[in-house]
């Protein structure tokens, strides 16, 4: 906490650095660039600011009082089983924020450049587990099967890729990931 405070009196004393020349010197004619010099300098100083906030270790009491400072990053990897028409997608999701996130049902996206069918995943073999609370560096892996979704419409077989989006459960978007099942002419 005392590197906040320190940030802070830095921060209040350099607004009146800034301003206590600009006050007296209202009638001096001349270009505006040391203006534009300041502006950066303050816009600097509060990029650093969030940026070592969000890299100190904030107790937990506190961290309601720091939530926009909270980044929330997810890693998400995409296998699959062959390289051509797989039969399951594996999907893992890490955390890499510095906050603690409950993950929303991922949204299952078949892409045929202008057609795109969802489907949200709910679990696996009859199991619902979503919403799920993934912690600060753990990691959730989920098996697709993707049988079952061709099973549920067989056009699904022409498409070339597949991507999976997650959100939490605010319906804020975390991140993405797609891959190609098939070939195509612009990707092989």
């Amino acid at each position: 906490m005392q590197i906040y405070k320190n940030m802070k009196r830095a921060l209040i004393v350099l607004f009146f650095v800034i301003f206590y020349s600009e006050l007296f010197a209202q009638n001096e004619i001349g270009p505006d660039g040391n203006k534009l010099i300041w502006l950066l300098l303050i816009v600097f100083a509060i990029v650093i600011f969030i940026y070592l906030s969000g890299r100190v270790n904030i107790p937990k009491r506190s961290r309601n009082m720091w939530s926009f400072f909270q980044v929330k990053k997810v890693k998400i990897v995409l296998k699959k089983n062959k390289l051509y028409y797989p039969e399951y997608v594996t999907l893992s999701v890490k955390n890499t924020g510095n906050t603690d996130i409950d993950l929303d049902k991922p949204k299952l996206v078949f892409d045929n450049f202008w057609l795109k069918r969802n489907f949200r995943i709910k679990g696996m073999n009859n199991r619902s587990f979503y919403p799920l609370y993934l912690d600060r560096g753990k990691t959730h892996t989920l098996d697709i099967e993707l049988t079952q979704f061709y099973s549920h419409d067989k056009r699904l077989k022409k498409y070339p890729k597949i991507r999976v989006i997650i959100y939490d459960v605010n319906n804020q978007k975390l991140g993405s990931k797609s891959i190609y099942i098939r070939k195509t002419l612009l990707k092989f």
